[in-house]
């Protein structure tokens, strides 16, 4: 056994002998209880899939869930995973982790889901800004050859061609 499951072990028979010692009239249900939970909190569970719930300690105990409620022991079981220094078992820390793994992707795909939204709305913009940007040119062209085409044409008085300057534009 690790330390840290002898030091559960050791927390969870404290708390049950302190029950004992206080409850001088605990019942065959009680002890069950109590050796269901010892079993699922090192994690040898031998009926469920080894989860620390009411169902699966009376499950593993052979009682209803009502006697479990009644029983003195609850309470004990109860302040034992309430308390921060009490170890879960290995498959309990396991679920707890695919939880946190779970919400943690959901809340990646989330942000990457906002962010291909945010740069398809991008996308939209700059292409929108190029359709334009695209016809101005166009009609900027067709003015410059319509232009040309009244230089080339010799008519006079329709347009005067600038002389170019020497200098260079700054």
């Amino acid at each position: 056994m690790t330390d840290s499951t002898n030091e559960t072990l050791l927390t969870v028979r404290t708390a049950f002998a302190r029950l004992a010692r206080e409850n001088s009239g605990l019942t065959d249900i009680d002890h069950k209880i109590m050796r269901a939970f010892e079993q699922l909190m090192l994690g040898r569970p031998e009926i469920t899939d080894g989860r620390t719930s009411a169902v699966n300690i009376c499950a593993e105990a052979g009682v209803s869930r009502a006697s479990y409620y009644r029983s003195p022991v609850a309470a004990v079981i109860k302040g034992i995973l309430g308390s921060p220094e009490a170890r879960r078992p290995e498959s309990d820390e396991l679920r707890q982790e695919i939880t946190r793994l779970k919400q943690s992707e959901r809340e990646l795909r989330k942000e990457k889901a906002d962010e291909i939204r945010e740069l398809r709305a991008t996308v939209a913009a700059y292409a929108n800004q190029i359709q334009v940007l695209a016809l101005r040119n166009a009609e900027l062209e067709a003015d410059t050859r319509r232009l040309q085409a009244q230089l080339d044409g010799g008519r006079k008085d329709v347009v005067k061609q600038l002389r170019r300057s020497q200098e260079p534009a700054t």
